[in-house]
Parts: C-alpha cells; structure tokens; sequence
C-alpha cells in the first residue's frame, strides 16, 4: 500500500485547522482520516483481473503488439487503475503507462532469448488516498528471432520469378537450372543459348529448350562469431546480427528451390553445427537466433574441418575483413574449403567509412576523419584480395544489401552450375 499526494494534502489542512479549532477537533478529524485511509485501502487492496497479451516469437527490429486489458470493469468501476510494462534494456516499449489498459508497439534491438516481466497494475481506492500495486500475469519468455519478414520477401521473389540483380538482366530459366526437360515455343527474354536450332528447322518456328531447377544441392552457412562481429553497425545492430539476417534469407531461398541448407556457427570452438537438411531453413534459422558475439579470435581453420569432408556445396563464410592481419588465418584457412567447394567469404563495409570518405571536409578534423576512412578502405581491400588469392570469392556490401547479394551469389553458383 502506497498513500498519495491527496492524503498529504489532508493531512496539511488538517495541521491548519488545528491551530484554528484546536487539538482536540483535529485529533477527530486525523482520526476520521486514518478511518478513510484504511478503507480505501482495502479497497484498492482487491486485485483487478488483468490479461496481458504478446506474441511469444518476435523479429528483430519489426514492430509487435502488446497489450494489457482490464475484462472486469465493474470490478475497477470508479478506482483508478494505471497500467505499466517494464522491459530489459534490449526491448523497447512505446508507451510503457497507461491508464485503464495498455496498448503499446514492442520492438526488439537484439535476437535472442528475453523475459519479459510482468506488467505492475496500480489501483487507486475510491477516495483516492491510497494506492496498491499488483502483478499482471507472470514472466514470459520472449524469442527474438531474425528479420524473417525480409527473408520471406526475397523468397517470395525467387519463387515468383520477381528476383533480380541490380544492373543485370533476367536470363530465363537458365538462372535457375541446366538440367533439360522438355522443348517449347521461344520466348522473347529467352538466352539465345537456349534456343533448339534442329526443332527451329524441323517445325520453322522458333523453339527453346525448357531447363528444370536443379534440386537437392548443398548450401552450408559458416557463422563467424568471434569478437569482430560485435562491432556495431547504425541501429544498433551488430555485423553478427546483419550475418544472421543473409543467412536466413539464403536458407528460405534454399527451401523454396528445393536444396538442401546447413550451418555452422563458431567462435574459437565450434557452438552450433546443422547438417545441411531438406526444407532445412527453418532450422537454421531456430538454431542461430539466439548467437552473440564472443570476445575472442575465431578458429577459421576448425571450423572449416566440420565442412571439408562433406558433400560439395555451396559455402557462404560470414566474417569481417578488416584487415591483412586479422584475415592471416582466414586465408590460410580458405584452401581447405576451396579444393572441394565454391567458396563465397561475406561481409558488411560500414556506411560510415564512404561517408567520412566522401563527406566534404568543413573542420580540419573531418580531414583526418576521411583519412583514417581510406586507410581502413585499403586495408580490407588488401585483406579480400588475398582472400581471393586463396580461392574464395568477396562479397562486400551495405548492412541492408547484405541478405540480397548472398542470395545473388547463391543463385549465380546454380546457374553455373557449380553446386
């Protein structure tokens, strides 16, 4: 039980009406005082049923609903009743208070397992001179999960034929397979390598071969989680977490086309290992949601011995080039993979270095600023060449292009056939 500013405004007119009417009529009036006090306390003391409502799985950085709802109203007719939420420091609730309920948009900054308190309802007796707080519902386990929404999307642009590289042409079935399957009337996007010369003389009209989508290859997703991912990123977000995000927009694009999808997550020990499975994105996805950076060197070459021996595939290295030294094991490690996979190492340049880079200079700091940029920029250049040195081809983008130029190269591996 809590009392409240109008209590101690009673209790401030009762100390003037004293020196007023005496002692004896402001012991009456105090007394009368606590008589009110306490039954507004019990009053208040009667717990209202609330109901908390919250989706148990959410995405990172895509808003959800919360709620707390009082069904009784008669129960709480004419005591106010403030709702509040309390969240950990990696969800964000807007707004947190309310009076009679609470409707408010949840966003979670970071993916992982989260608990959620439980909300704090305060009732106001019918007076208005005392206050108690109750628990609404008890502690439930969040779920952030990574951004599946932009996933789903860009499996959706597979699957419809919608899908495209920016600054290059749609080439027909020939994107998507080179395993013939049967002759049909030519198509104006048709590639002219498609076209069935004999049936174009035998029938004088234009024919083309239809090719069918390769199906049950191999796509293994190498997670680095050593301490260079846990640089930040604008948002708040992590290179691990940007790493996450094209990792699971590959293994929905491998569900959609029928291969098979696998990981394997490291640091200086290797956490999490899933044999590439049919219809395996799903699992992918349930058992890297919850990765945080560690703060040590990741062994590239341990890693990289739980992929060597397994069927060939396509391997897509999520890590960070920043620099020749810090890519040494990196490249002696790539020929282990190289040998008997197509190797695609992938990372995120952080917008900041082109801004500093390409921002005007106004104060003689800005200058250093775009030369420590260009120094950094020539650094990972010469770490992702020597990288390519060792067989793997470099994947660098934006944070936000990062899901789709992976699932690019994983589409460009198929059609040339090097899965």
């Amino acid at each position: 039980m809590s009392p409240t500013p109008r209590l101690a405004a009673a209790l401030a007119v009762i100390a003037l009406l004293a020196i007023v009417l005496g002692p004896v009529v402001a012991a009456q009036l105090a007394a009368a005082l606590a008589g009110a006090l306490i039954a507004d306390a019990v009053a208040a003391r009667q717990p209202p049923r609330a109901q908390r409502r919250m989706p148990r799985i959410v995405a990172r950085g895509i808003p959800a609903a919360l709620s707390v709802t009082l069904p009784d109203e008669g129960a709480v007719r004419g005591r106010r009743v403030q709702v509040r939420q309390a969240t950990t420091g990696e969800i964000a609730l807007a707004p947190q208070e309310a009076v009679g309920g609470l409707d408010a948009q949840l966003v979670a900054r970071r993916r992982g397992r989260w608990t959620m308190p439980p909300a704090a309802v305060r009732v106001a007796g019918p007076l208005g001179l005392a206050t108690w707080d109750h628990r609404a519902g008890e502690e439930t386990e969040l779920l952030v999960y990574p951004d599946l929404p932009a996933a789903r999307r860009l499996a959706l642009a597979v699957r419809s034929g919608a899908f495209r590289e920016p600054g290059r042409q749609s080439r027909g079935p020939l994107g998507l397979g080179t395993q013939f399957e049967s002759i049909r009337e030519y198509l104006p996007d048709d590639d002219i390598r498609q076209v069935n010369w004999p049936a174009t003389a035998r029938l004088g009209r234009p024919m083309s071969n239809q090719y069918r989508i390769e199906q049950d290859r191999d796509v293994i997703c190498v997670l680095d989680c050593g301490r260079l991912m846990a640089a930040p990123l604008s948002g708040g977000a992590t290179r691990l977490d940007a790493a996450i995000d094209a990792a699971t927009a590959v293994g929905l694009v491998a569900d959609e086309l029928g291969d098979r999808c696998g990981t394997v997550a490291f640091d200086a020990a290797v956490h999490r290992r899933l044999a590439p499975r049919r219809r395996g994105g799903d699992a992918l996805v349930r058992a890297v949601y919850d990765l945080q950076p560690a703060p040590v060197d990741a062994d590239y070459e341990l890693a990289f011995r739980h992929v060597a021996s397994s069927k060939r595939a396509l391997v897509i290295v999520f890590t960070d080039l920043i620099e020749e030294v810090a890519a040494r094991s990196l490249v002696m490690a790539v020929p282990v993979l190289a040998r008997r996979h197509e190797v695609v190492v992938a990372g995120v340049v952080d917008p900041d270095l082109d801004a500093a880079r390409w921002t005007r200079p106004a104060v003689e700091l800005d200058v250093y600023r775009a030369a420590a940029a260009l120094d950094v920029l020539a650094a990972r250049e010469r770490a992702a060449a020597r990288v390519r040195g060792a067989g793997a081809r470099v994947l660098e983008t934006a944070p936000a292009d990062l899901a789709r130029a992976c699932v690019a190269a994983y589409l460009s591996a198929k059609a040339r056939a090097r899965l």
